[in-house]
């Protein structure tokens, strides 16, 4: 890959192509993909340069060709096994963040922060759950009066849980609570700088240095009481909520979260404050986990040790949310990154608890173990910018006797474990396949399984369950099925499941010419191990290290295996396969599912999974991996939605509300809504959803086209309707199917 060095003195950029100008008051290099310059007879992107100086900071591009340049330098300790990034100890209250402590729960009140009994109730309730730390919103000097009888109501009932103030738009009122709450968080898009317009701004060097100049004139004063009083600070980056600055600068991306934080870090570091954490919330978790990545590299870059507090932010309910924050939290996990974390849901504040202790459990068995592989040097990977390694599909071959092309999907594929007993009721196993069915015949729809692992064969003489099978084939779905199965009872157009040993023993040879191989690959076998794959016809790879492993990390395996395999120019799909043992709890199977397999697939990494746990319902496992794909943005094949957990803010019951609109608009594929108690986020926290349904004010509903407001103040009885007329007139309305 291609590399460069470029010296901190390096001046010689003079570009004022859309209004970006370059100043000297960085610590280092600032690059992004905003603006093209020459540099060494090549373009290159880069946004401004840094304080002159002796220092080299080397750069390379964030993979293959792309025009985003980023720090050579790690973004975690290391990439072949998990070890917890050391940090510095942070003090909330009597609460210790940081690599030398457990890593810390956290969740935050719904009540309205102004009725203290209700607040205080529910603070306790969450304690009781287990929480570490209890963050509450504080909009004004009302909800900041009532934050000294909350604390005081508290400690009466001997309840010393840190309480943090959530704030935006209001440094006075960070000011104010900062005398009572043990640490404020900040929002580095909206604390000194006014609520995004989405405008493109032109700046000269000077007016950027003085909008610098005017943050830290307003965040100064905090900085320095909570110096006083031994608070923490929470530089809470938001993807919602950059500022037209900020975006106008270095685009509305994960660079831009980065710098936006980094502004006020800066701050804090000039007044030897360091009693701060950083976090990077989206509710992508592509964007959040390259956020936070970027971040981590900066401050190696730097030398900085802060801790950090990780959240995918309006990850929804239920198990989508669950899903959403086990990719996003659960893959910085596996690279030994997060000191905090919150899981949050549109559900009550104590049932996030669960989740995130979960969550924390697999984090720190993880770094204990420092489960991992041997070491390997890793080139291929792409870890700041998203880009899919997209495994070639499988083709039609001369001879074949039916369609193979559908056995895997090119946006995903899911494939699900069948049994004998299943194949006896062939209608109600198409309808669990998710296949369409006419006059009782499947045929693919648009959330159907790719293809099914049988691992036991009928019988020769089973007449209907083969016919059944054959059914499945006709219609392109994959059967793949165990190499000594299909050589004892032959099924007609199966694909076959061999091991790597039983390849390089030849076993393969036993079989019909043209027969389709499925490989099983653990990800730690030795180079000479693996080298028979390249003289071998491959339909796909199925990555399957069993999930009791202690020492050997299921993440690090598989990215040994697709550097072992971009090695040797081999395009082959592979599907990540996960066999839970027997009475794994369901949240357990969700997280699992999306620290494991999520982690590899946010970073392009892999091409479907097979989730096999054979005491878990058959639905529940398909949709799992249907939501997996989907969280990872890769298959999209229900309505997604971006809701907010609810908080101190939001202006109407927001699960109720999300019950109502999921159960009217949940037949739309390719149609993402925005449930949003408040805007405090800002509209760009919408900037993934299509359409928005956002409190405006009490009993009153703003509807969004993208982010813009189109409709104000609708009666909250009429807003699922006019949502939904909204949808129609935009063209992406289609009614419900009918019910066979």
């Amino acid at each position: 890959m291609a590399a460069g060095a470029v010296p901190a003195s390096f001046t010689g950029l003079k570009s004022r192509e859309n209004g970006v100008g370059f100043a000297k008051s960085m610590d280092f290099v600032r690059v992004s993909d905003l603006q093209r310059v020459m540099f060494r007879r090549t373009k290159v992107s880069v946004i401004r340069n840094a304080n002159p100086g002796p220092e080299t900071i080397e750069l390379q591009p964030a993979s293959e060709g792309s025009p985003l340049l980023v720090p050579r330098q790690k973004y975690c300790e290391s990439i072949h096994k998990t070890v917890r990034r050391k940090t510095c100890t942070v003090m909330v209250g009597n609460v210790a963040l940081g690599s030398q402590h457990p890593i810390r729960i956290q969740t935050m009140t719904t009540t309205d922060t102004k009725d203290v009994a209700a607040t205080v109730e529910q603070v306790m309730k969450i304690a009781d759950a287990g929480a570490d730390i209890v963050r509450i919103t504080v909009q004004g000097k009302k909800e900041a009066d009532a934050c000294f009888e909350i604390k005081n109501s508290l400690v009466q009932k001997n309840y010393n849980i840190p309480l943090v103030a959530d704030i935006h738009f209001a440094p006075p009122i960070a000011l104010r609570v900062a005398e009572c709450f043990e640490k404020i968080r900040v929002n580095p898009g909206n604390f000194a700088d006014r609520r995004a317009q989405f405008e493109q701004l032109e700046y000269t060097e000077e007016d950027y240095q003085k909008e610098l100049e005017h943050i830290e004139e307003v965040f100064t004063p905090l900085v320095e009481k909570c110096k006083k009083y031994g608070r923490a600070i929470r530089i809470g980056t938001n993807h919602g909520s950059l500022s037209d600055r900020i975006m106008s600068y270095y685009g509305d991306s994960p660079r831009g979260m980065v710098e936006s934080a980094f502004e006020f870090a800066r701050i804090c570091r000039k007044l030897d404050f360091h009693n701060f954490v950083f976090s990077m919330k989206a509710s992508n978790p592509v964007v959040m986990v390259q956020a936070y990545r970027l971040l981590v590299a900066e401050m190696y870059v730097q030398g900085w040790d802060y801790p950090l507090h990780l959240g995918v932010t309006e990850a929804g309910e239920g198990e989508d949310g669950r899903m959403k924050s086990a990719i996003g939290i659960g893959t910085l996990l596996q690279d030994g990154l997060g000191d905090t974390i919150r899981v949050s849901l549109t559900e009550p504040p104590e049932e996030e608890i669960d989740p995130c202790r979960r969550l924390a459990n697999l984090g720190k068995r993880a770094a204990e173990l420092q489960q991992g592989v041997a070491a390997f040097e890793e080139k291929n990977r792409r870890y700041f910018d998203f880009q899919r390694r997209s495994g070639e599909l499988p083709a039609q071959k001369e001879g074949d006797e039916v369609d193979y092309r559908g056995v895997l999907h090119r946006d995903g594929s899911v494939l699900m474990s069948v049994s004998l007993d299943q194949l006896k009721t062939p209608e109600i196993l198409y309808r669990s396949l998710a296949a369409k069915l006419v006059v009782g015949m499947p045929f693919k729809d648009l959330a159907t399984v790719d293809s099914i692992l049988l691992r036991e064969l009928p019988p020769v003489d089973d007449k209907d369950s083969r016919l059944a099978l054959k059914r499945l084939v006709d219609i392109s779905m994959g059967v793949i099925t165990p190499l000594s199965e299909q050589l004892t009872k032959p099924l007609p157009n199966a694909m076959v499941l061999v091991t790597l040993k039983e390849l390089s023993g030849g076993a393969q040879k036993l079989l019909p010419e043209g027969t389709r191989l499925v490989v099983s690959v653990r990800g730690d076998e030795s180079k000479d191990e693996l080298e028979i794959l390249k003289s071998t016809d491959v339909t796909m790879i199925l990555h399957n290290l069993p999930y009791t492993e202690e020492k050997t990390g299921r993440v690090h395996a598989a990215r040994r295996l697709f550097e072992s395999l971009s090695e040797n120019s081999l395009n082959f799909p592979v599907i990540h396969h996960i066999h839970f043992p027997n009475d794994t709890h369901r949240d357990d199977l969700v997280i699992g599912a999306g620290a494991n397999a999520g982690a590899l697939l946010v970073d392009g990494l892999g091409d479907g999974i097979l989730l096999e746990a054979p005491d878990q319902d058959f639905d529940f496992l398909r949709n799992t991996s249907f939501n997996l794909l989907q969280g990872c943005r890769m298959r999209n094949t229900k309505t997604e939605y971006v809701s907010c957990p609810s908080c101190g803010r939001t202006l109407f019951d927001l699960q109720e509300i999300s019950a109502q609109i999921r159960e009217k608009t949940s037949h739309l594929p390719g149609v993402s809504i925005a449930i949003m108690g408040c805007i405090v986020n800002g509209p760009g926290e919408m900037a993934d959803a299509d359409f928005g349904y956002v409190g405006g004010a009490p009993g009153k509903i703003d509807l969004y086209v993208g982010k813009t407001v189109v409709k104000r103040g609708i009666q909250m009885e009429h807003a699922t309707d006019a949502l939904i007329q909204l949808i129609k007139d935009n063209g992406r309305w289609v009614d419900p199917p009918a019910e066979e």
